[in-house]
């Protein structure tokens, strides 16, 4: 699937949308999600046009994998959620639940998220 520039983190990374920001470096952008399903919920993208965590990891340079996941731990710490927990999220494709065709985390935490995956059946 090709990077579709006009997704809505590509308008934040441009600031043709604010966002509630929370972090920004060079790799990496994370902000407050405008539909929290958890009491913290921030999102964290990499400045690169990368789809997915399969494009992401495919294409990105070393100096992005490392800075965007470094991004992420200090965001969590930051946050105050390293401690008890969160859970960090990356929906991949349709059947992953993707929403937004660029490549991001979801930082989850402030209470017991309990189980992730129900069984099938």
């Amino acid at each position: 699937m090709a990077y579709d520039r006009e997704n809505i983190f590509a308008k934040i990374l441009r600031g043709e949308i604010p966002c509630n920001k929370v972090y920004e470096d060079d790799h990496a952008l994370a902000f407050h999600d405008i539909n929290p399903q958890s009491p913290t919920h921030v999102l964290v993208i990499p400045k690169g046009a990368y789809v997915s965590n399969d494009d992401f990891t495919a294409k990105a340079s070393d100096a992005e994998l490392t800075g965007f996941f470094r991004a992420v731990g200090h965001v969590a710490r930051a946050l105050g959620v390293a401690e008890p927990g969160y859970r960090m999220i990356a929906n991949t494709g349709v059947h992953g639940g993707q929403e937004v065709p660029h490549f991001h985390v979801h930082i989850c935490a402030g209470r017991v998220l309990g189980g992730m995956i129900r069984p099938a059946g």
